[in-house]
Parts: C-alpha cells; sequence; structure tokens
C-alpha cells in the first residue's frame, strides 16, 4: 500500500513571462538577428550594392566626361552621386525587412519570430530598424565610394541625415509588408521589378524632372521617391527641384502611416497565422 502523503505534488506548467513595458531583451535580439544576417555575407549585401553604384558612376560621368553641361551650375558628377547614393539606400533597406521575413516563411522558420513575447511594435522596430541600419551603412559606404568621382558639397548636413534616415525607413517597412504578403519569390520579384525599381529610376535619380514632357513631369511630383532623392539632393547641393518642406512632411508622414499597416498586418497575423 503506498504513502500518498509522500506522493510529489503535480507540476504546474510554467507561467508566461510577463513584460510590463518594453521588451528590451527582445527587441535588442531580433534587431541583431537582422543586423548579423546581412554583416556576415557582408561582400554580397554590403560591398556589392556599393560596386553597382560605382559602375553607374563610371558609366554616367567617367565615361562621358565633358560630354555632359553642367546641371544648374553642378557639375554632372556632383548632381548624380546624391541619386545613386540613396538608391543604394532604398534597394538595400527593402531588400533586408523582405528577404529575412519571405525566407523564414517559405522554410518553416516565422514561429521563431512569432513565439517570443514580443508585440507587434516590436517585431515592426525590429525589422524596421534591422532594414534601416543595412541601408544607411550601404549608403555610407557608396558615398565614401563616389566622393572622390564628384567632389560632393554638403549644404544642409540636417537633409542628408533626414531624407537618408527617413528613406531606410519607409523601405524597410514597405519590405515588412512585401515579404509578409509575399509566398514565394516570384511574388517579391514582382514587387521589385515592377514598383521599386521604376519608382527609382523614374525619381530623378539620373536628370532633371522639369527636363521631362506632360504629362510625365506632372506625375513624377506624385511618386515619393521623388521627393525622398530630391531632398537628399538638396543635403549636398543646395538645390532642389520640389518642395523641400513637402518632401520632408510626406517623408514623416509615410512612416507613420506604413507603420501603422505593419502593426496591423503583424497584430491579425496576415498571412503568417493559419
Amino acid at each position: 500500500m503506498t504513502d500518498e502523503s509522500h506522493s510529489p505534488a503535480p507540476t504546474a506548467p510554467p507561467e508566461p513571462r510577463a513584460y510590463p513595458g518594453v521588451n528590451w531583451a527582445g527587441f535588442r535580439t531580433l534587431y541583431r538577428r537582422e543586423v548579423m544576417r546581412f554583416w556576415k555575407v557582408g561582400m554580397q549585401t554590403l560591398a556589392a550594392p556599393v560596386v553597382t553604384s560605382l559602375l553607374y558612376m563610371m558609366v554616367f560621368v567617367v565615361a562621358a566626361h565633358g560630354a555632359r553641361p553642367p546641371v544648374h551650375g553642378y557639375d554632372y558628377g556632383a548632381f548624380v552621386a546624391p541619386g545613386l547614393i540613396m538608391m543604394a539606400i532604398l534597394n538595400n533597406a527593402f531588400a533586408n525587412a523582405s528577404s529575412s521575413l519571405l525566407q523564414a516563411k517559405m522554410n518553416g522558420l516565422i514561429g521563431d519570430f512569432l513565439t517570443p513575447p514580443l508585440n507587434p511594435l516590436e517585431h515592426v522596430a525590429a525589422f524596421g530598424l534591422g532594414a534601416a541600419t543595412r541601408g544607411v551603412m550601404v549608403g555610407a559606404v557608396a558615398a565614401a565610394v563616389i566622393a572622390p568621382f564628384s567632389h560632393l558639397p554638403i549644404s544642409h548636413p540636417w537633409a542628408i541625415l533626414y531624407f537618408g534616415l527617413g528613406a531606410a525607413l519607409i523601405l524597410g517597412l514597405l519590405g515588412i509588408m512585401g515579404g509578409l504578403w509575399s509566398e514565394k519569390f516570384d511574388n517579391m520579384a514582382v514587387v521589385t521589378n515592377f514598383i521599386i525599381m521604376p519608382m527609382t529610376f523614374l525619381s530623378g535619380t539620373f536628370y532633371l524632372v522639369e527636363r521631362l514632357p506632360e504629362p510625365f513631369r506632372t506625375l513624377s511630383h506624385y511618386n515619393p521617391f521623388f521627393y525622398l532623392i530630391d531632398g537628399f539632393r538638396y543635403g549636398f547641393l543646395g538645390y532642389a527641384e520640389g518642395s523641400v518642406l513637402a518632401g520632408a512632411v510626406m517623408t514623416a508622414g509615410l512612416v507613420v502611416a506604413l507603420t501603422s499597416v505593419c502593426l496591423w498586418m503583424f497584430d491579425t497575423g496576415y498571412k503568417i497565422k493559419s
């Protein structure tokens, strides 16, 4: 006959960890994961985009040296360099967040992000800031490499920082949306090839929008990438085609709007919860 008085008490399941405020440990871990993800393959994620920007610079400026007239008194190399730097920021910020989430979904690892006690805001902040970090780092290295060929002045440092960081955050948030929406790499290729790249190239990266015929000149002013590049170029040259104030307000508005959409997608489990 067993002595029930000495039988072990039933073990209760552990209580989930409660975070009354921000889960800083979880946020830092996920952000660090996003940064280390591209840092470990730096030749692909950092060096390759810089080489591409340098090749553009060689083709458009060095190879055509003397053949292109100044743009509003600025050497063509100085005019096109900010656009090339911004293009590197945009493309790499988008690629970081979108590829991270899409690869996790396709490999069945999306639960690794959803299981930890992180709320939607912490998810969005970690993925968005991780993408922005890559975009800013690529842009900084591209600027250092391009500078000897363009002799870039610096007129308004605040505009360089504001529009550079704003563009990196906007494309990082768009990358989150694209990664959550896409179900395979073909879907992401559609977004990249038919939305991101056309908006980048048709935003005044290599030319003055005012020289376009109508209605393309007017339509270009509805392209948000135009204001990002125009404001960024204003930081270097002190010249802008559009309104810098309108561009600054639009940048802040886009960050808030896209953050709200990303929060909704994580909160509802859009295409990541069965």
